[in-house]
């Protein structure tokens, strides 16, 4: 794979959206129309107590992604009633096509009092071209089991040979707190099949192999298929020493499959890396691929996990 960047196109401090929120554009995903591109990402407010909120906020994009030609100024889905598991936030939102509707895969966020938070898989359809979604519930589609007991989410939806295939993380363990830092997370890639994209069951299984050590944190997968072949991209950083060491920081990872269940680590030949310097130079998370007119192509964050905006490369080989 080979990648050519094109630059930083959504910065959050020159857009309109400053004026409603506090920071971030993390977690940008895509949704190809006829006649732009939607671009659906999540922002931030801070609440009574001082903790941020995640809120699902869009941008519309002509389709070579040189003008923005819409943005949203209302609630795209709303976050959760009191106690529900998307009360404190819905970060991210991945969209896909169904019939002429457009089905949401939250990860929603529940803050917690002896770990930061609790997160499960939320479900939501869209009829206007995902301007607002409707919940199908309260609850998740997809949650702490006995397999995989906490942190399921950052569900990543497909439909590929008639079948719905959901690429999520799930928590593998909390670390203890220490006088360094608090609790950290390590989360693990998992995938899971369904009839009807709605009734999903967690397997426990991870499926993309480690490369820094057992206590690798892998985030965001999303999946294309080019040819015959299944590609992934996704990030992944070390647990502890992640927020303030640029070494210890997200990257990108890719792996590739034939099949959807066996899949091989090549982060080699990802074919994108860290810039010599710029928006992307410390950092590089929360991707997401995607088809335009042809091409493929792949948005992401870059430094501080995305609090100024996201960027986008296009693929030229692979």
């Amino acid at each position: 794979m080979k990648w050519e960047k094109l630059g930083q196109i959504f910065e959050f401090d020159k857009s309109s959206f400053k004026d409603r929120y506090v920071s971030h554009a993390q977690s940008p995903q895509a949704l190809v129309m006829d006649d732009k591109i939607r671009i659906f990402f999540s922002t931030r407010t801070v609440d009574k107590p001082g903790k941020f909120l995640s809120h699902v906020q869009y941008v519309d994009y002509n389709l070579d992604f040189k003008k923005v030609i819409g943005y949203s100024d209302h609630e795209v889905i709303p976050l959760g009633n009191l106690g529900c598991f998307d009360e404190h936030g819905i970060f991210p939102l991945s969209p896909v096509k169904v019939g002429d509707k457009i089905y949401a895969y939250t990860n929603g966020i529940a803050r917690r009092v002896s770990v930061a938070l609790e997160t499960g898989v939320g479900f939501a359809t869209s009829s206007d071209n995902g301007v607002t979604f409707q919940k199908l519930g309260e609850g998740p589609i997809l949650y702490a089991s006995l397999q995989e007991p906490f942190l399921v989410g950052d569900a990543f939806v497909r439909v590929f040979d008639s079948n719905f295939h959901m690429f999520y993380i799930f928590g593998k363990k909390w670390s203890e707190e220490t006088i360094e830092h608090g609790s950290e997370r390590v989360y693990k890639i998992g995938h899971t099949i369904s009839d009807d994209g709605v009734n999903w069951h967690n397997t426990g299984k991870s499926i993309i192999p480690d490369k820094l050590d057992e206590n690798e944190c892998q985030a965001l997968p999303t999946v294309i298929k080019i040819g015959d072949r299944y590609h992934m991209y996704f990030c992944y950083r070390h647990m502890v020493g992640f927020r303030n060491e640029k070494e210890k920081g997200y990257r990108l990872g890719y792996a590739y499959s034939d099949d959807l269940i066996n899949w091989t680590r090549d982060d080699e030949n990802a074919g994108i890396d860290l810039s010599s310097e710029g928006w992307d130079s410390d950092m590089m998370c929360y991707p997401n691929i995607f088809t335009c007119r042809e091409r493929v192509y792949l948005i992401y964050n870059g430094n501080d996990f995305g609090r100024n905006g996201f960027g986008i490369a296009k693929l030229i080989s692979n």
